[in-house]
């Protein structure tokens, strides 16, 4: 169990979104949304992951604000959010957090509406999601959550549209965005049932020899329905090679539904950045990107 930090009033019975968005469409956007939604209509909110301390970058720079073509990671990973923009923001921070929030402010667009919450002792992406949900403010049971890492700067607002209107269209208590690689290495693997549907995700260090012939990864976004989503992080538990609070088995809990849905995307959108091999890596990328779109 996660233990006291949990916010246990997501633990009511979830209501199926049934598509009563009342003057909304699956594309989100500003002219779609009031400030005040109306009773049965779903918000949309985010909790950007940005807590790592990034040892392998070998610098004090934390790692979400090393930047690529000039703006820090995290703030590409915010823009990445411009075309669903929820309602708010939430930013996890821990290493060099007093650093994160003020460039974060500075730079981050006015929609944004970004608050912060600090992940004190990293223990896990599970335990920093918790962190990141109860810090904003009272989201209904309807509400639908992207949770997303503050190291992949490389994902559009494209992608991210996609991934709500699926999740929205098919009243999906999950969805999450994956991608193919030949050699997926590093990376969590989509465990998939007979009929195709997600099973679970398998990290790297727990896979068994069969499961890392899987070549479907995890991509690390996701879309949750805020009212499942507190009760499934509750059940995690540190029984793994980390011992750390997996978000990753969450998605296990909410699969036994069959509720969950999948996403994807080509694999150079979802790379993250963990050292400066890396960092150059997604630079080139994205310069090659700006020239294609110029």
């Amino acid at each position: 169990m996660l233990g006291a930090e949990t916010n246990e009033s997501g633990g009511t019975v979830w209501r199926t979104i049934r598509g009563r968005l009342i003057g909304r469409t699956a594309v989100f956007g500003a002219v779609c949304r009031g400030s005040s939604p109306l009773p049965g209509t779903m918000t949309l909110r985010a909790v950007v992951l940005a807590a790592g301390a990034g040892t392998r970058m070998k610098s004090d720079l934390p790692k979400p604000l090393h930047e690529v073509c000039g703006k820090a990671m995290v703030l590409h990973v915010v823009d990445a959010l411009a075309a669903t923009q929820p309602d708010e923001i939430s930013v996890v921070v821990g290493h060099g957090g007093d650093l994160v929030v003020e460039t974060v402010q500075q730079a981050a667009p006015t929609w944004a509406n970004i608050r912060f919450a600090t992940q004190h002792e990293q223990h896990g992406t599970g335990h920093a999601t918790q962190i990141g949900v109860t810090a904003l403010s009272a989201p209904s049971a309807d509400d639908a959550v992207i949770v997303l890492p503050g190291d992949t700067p490389l994902l559009t607002a494209e992608t991210i549209n996609r991934l709500v209107s699926n999740h929205i269209a098919n009243s999906h208590s999950l969805t999450l965005l994956t991608s193919e690689l030949d050699d997926p290495t590093g990376y969590g693997r989509i465990v998939r049932k007979a009929d195709g549907s997600v099973e679970r995700i398998v990290e790297q260090r727990d896979a068994s020899p069969a499961e890392l012939l899987i070549t479907e990864w995890n991509a690390g976004v996701y879309v949750f329905n805020h009212a499942q989503l507190l009760p499934a992080l509750s059940e995690l538990s540190t029984d793994n090679s980390q011992h750390e609070y997996y978000l990753t088995d969450a998605i296990t809990t909410l699969a036994q539904d069959g509720h969950v849905g999948s996403v994807s995307t080509e694999p150079d959108e979802a790379r993250g950045v963990n050292d400066h091999e890396q960092l150059v890596e997604v630079e080139h990328i994205m310069l090659a990107r700006d020239h294609h779109n110029g």
